[in-house]
């Protein structure tokens, strides 16, 4: 299937962008060069999750499973361009069934574990997956009786793996011991997936709205691990280790320059600090990625990093909220691991701020650099020679040029998609005039002088609290709010106000069970150089902050509860 339009594909070709490359090529490449070489890892509790004993397969191992589970596939009737949904943890036949998917032509739209039938009926209306590949039960709830209720009545076989199989769904397991993999071989000779065809369509995180199918082609894909890539110094046979589900761009983006750099893949479910810090020891990971709150909290706990072996753990990303700059600090001068900060979406609207771009570890923080931009150069990126981008003032729609004035940042380029999927409306309004994805995030111009060779995050769009005329942003709030040493996490939110528009209100989670009151808060941030119109007014104590399944904060969410507890 392939909705990127020939004139976009012979534009980005022709500029060296694109090219004739697949993921397959890297799989079948990595087999051929380095059989040898240890591939994939299992998580290390894994008996905990289904009863399997881990396994760890190299590059030769995997390169005959994946041909074996694409054969399977084509036993079971499923050919090029059908769509597959799969709902499994993270182990290895979730990146084995991913990969051969890949090598057929399949179309992988996957959802995390968590989901149930609301959020999973929607993406099989959308997208009417030819199958779904599942568990029969997974943490106390049969998935492949909910995927055959959800199922009945539409062209859709539900797979499942590792036993326990329902009446009217298919053994994935026995259709894999029986099939020939010389099938699956000869049926990609014979059609061989291409470039500009789709390989994913992933799902928006929901904070906002209801999710939507983002289409990425394995051209976006082959860009994705070159940036990454860069982004995080990834060499030639690091270790990576990958803690997150494998259905959108942030723990995918792990696999694809695993799949360049012909690494080994450390998988991890569900994320478990101890565990966690236990691989990084045992694997000799190289590089990771974590959540910033699971990073705050793991300075916070004293000893906790002191007691585990992370010598071999050079570099973290992070990002889906801003970093504390003290967090960078922390990492990289008590333990000497660089934290790189990652901005990103499934449509791919990507900046890094890297060691090597932004060595000061409070800019890293706060600034990315200004990619795509002309008179800006950024010498031996490839990442800023692939992207343009833009900032437009969201009333006037004119261009932002001028340091400390907002306005919404706008992509386009090599990584960026071309539409949600199915959603035609929607997609026009994704993008301006111009052809520029609209990302929904406001940022400034920031930097020392001209060039101003920086952005720096505002916040959502949407998010942006008004107070008395005056924008105020949450996020800048919450990244102060992450260091204060008497609180495990903290959010703020705007809450109607009949004189000021609105008010903003800190949804607090302790340390110790006891909350600093409002002016001890306030007289904090105060300290911290914030100034007086952006403090806080109103303070709840709550026991955890509401995430959707990404581990992203949910301000939607927080602000519906905030509103109940303050009566409004």
């Amino acid at each position: 299937m392939q909705l990127t339009p020939q004139s976009r594909v012979d534009d980005f070709t022709a500029r060296g962008w694109w090219g004739d490359l697949t993921l397959d090529h890297w799989l079948q490449r990595n087999r051929a060069d380095v059989p040898d070489r240890l591939a994939i890892v299992d998580p290390m509790n894994r008996a905990s999750l289904d009863g399997k004993t881990p396994r760890r397969l190299t590059w030769g191992e995997l390169g005959i499973e994946v041909d074996r589970v694409a054969a399977a596939l084509l036993d079971l009737g499923l050919t090029k361009d059908d769509v597959l949904t799969y709902q499994l943890p993270n182990i290895i036949e979730t990146v084995i069934l991913a990969l051969a998917c890949s090598r057929l032509g399949l179309i992988i739209s996957p959802v995390v574990m968590p989901y149930r039938a609301h959020e999973l009926g929607h993406v099989i209306d959308t997208v009417r997956p030819a199958a779904i590949v599942t568990l029969a039960h997974f943490a106390g709830h049969d998935h492949a009786v909910m995927a055959l209720a959800l199922a009945g009545g539409r062209e859709c076989k539900v797979l499942v793996l590792g036993g326990n199989v329902p009446h009217g769904a298919d053994d994935l397991d026995a259709a894999i011991t029986a099939a020939d993999p010389e099938k699956a071989v000869a049926y990609c000779d014979a059609q061989p997936m291409q470039p500009a065809e789709v390989f994913t369509i992933f799902w928006t995180s929901g904070t906002e709205a209801r999710p939507k199918g983002v289409p990425r082609d394995q051209n976006h894909w082959i860009v994705n691990a070159k940036m990454v890539a860069e982004a995080a110094d990834i060499r030639e046979a690091e270790v990576l280790l990958n803690p997150f589900p494998l259905v959108n761009i942030g723990s995918f983006g792990l696999v694809t320059p695993w799949l360049m750099r012909r690494g080994t893949l450390v998988l991890h479910h569900p994320f478990d600090l101890k565990v966690f810090l236990e691989q990084i020891a045992a694997e000799r990971v190289n590089y990771t990625i974590a959540a910033p709150a699971i990073l705050n909290a793991l300075l916070k706990t004293p000893g906790l990093l002191d007691s585990v072996d992370l010598t071999s753990l050079r570099a973290i990303g992070s990002g889906s909220a801003p970093l504390s700059p003290w967090m960078i600090e922390g990492f990289a001068h008590d333990h000497g691991i660089e934290v790189c900060n990652i901005y990103g979406s499934n449509e791919g609207a990507s900046l890094f701020s890297d060691a090597r771009q932004v060595p000061d570890h409070h800019d890293r923080a706060r600034y990315f650099p200004r990619m795509g931009v002309a008179g800006i150069e950024w010498p031996g990126s490839e990442s800023a020679a692939m992207v343009q981008t833009r900032l437009v003032d969201i009333e006037t729609e004119q261009d932002v040029t001028e340091p400390g004035r907002p306005g919404e940042l706008r992509f386009q380029g090599a990584a960026t998609f071309g539409g949600y999927f199915e959603s035609p409306e929607i997609s026009a309004n994704a993008f301006d005039a111009a052809g520029f994805y609209r990302t929904g995030d406001l940022f400034e111009i920031a930097g020392d002088e001209a060039p101003y060779r920086f952005y720096r995050f505002v916040g959502r769009c949407k998010d942006i609290i008004v107070r008395g005329g005056v924008n105020i942003s949450p996020a800048e709030i919450d990244d102060l709010l992450a260091g204060h040493p008497a609180l495990k996490e903290a959010a703020v939110v705007g809450v109607p106000d009949e004189r000021l528009g609105e008010r903003m209100c800190v949804a607090a989670v302790p340390a110790d069970g006891h909350a600093p009151d409002l002016g001890e808060i306030s007289g904090w941030l105060k300290g911290q150089g914030l100034a007086i119109f952006k403090l806080p007014e109103l303070l709840v104590t709550v026991d955890a902050l509401p995430r959707n399944a990404m581990n992203k904060v949910s301000r939607r969410d927080l602000r519906n509860t905030v509103l109940e507890m303050l009566g409004v």
